[in-house]
């Protein structure tokens, strides 16, 4: 063998080995921040409150006041999501009806804290979400 087909050869070991390393878990590597895995395959978002309060109080121009009152909502309601999604005893329609109930509690108690205006904006920013999640791919 000459010394041209060596390297050759020592090449493509080094890119195959370097291929497989790549493709390789990382395993030092932190899982994904803010994501909770309920079922395989269905990946749930767990929002930081305070973040969620915040971003609210900045799309809808909420005081400091309504922004304080509106955390430990989002607070609980993340703890009722989290513990929903950890009884594994509920039958998935069960599942949503009550996740569906939770938001829509949570959502009453935020909405009892704004001014009209902001529970427009706030029903309006609700409504445009739902028909995101919800629209049919374009074929």
């Amino acid at each position: 063998m000459n010394m041209t087909s060596k390297g050759t050869i020592l090449l493509g070991v080094l890119l195959s080995a370097g291929m497989l390393l790549a493709q390789a878990p990382d395993a030092n590597q932190a899982p994904a921040v803010n994501q909770t895995q309920a079922q395989p395959g269905r990946p749930h978002r767990d929002f930081d409150p305070n973040k969620q309060a915040s971003h609210l109080g900045q799309r809808l121009g909420l005081s400091s006041d309504q922004v304080a009152q509106i955390t430990p909502i989002l607070s609980a309601r993340r703890q009722q999501m989290q513990t929903l999604r950890a009884d594994a005893s509920l039958a998935e329609q069960d599942r949503h009806a009550k996740a569906k109930a939770i938001m829509q509690d949570s959502n009453s108690k935020i909405e009892a804290l704004m001014t009209d205006t902001q529970k427009q904006q706030f029903e309006q920013m609700l409504a445009e979400r739902h028909n995101h999640q919800h629209r049919q791919p374009q074929a």
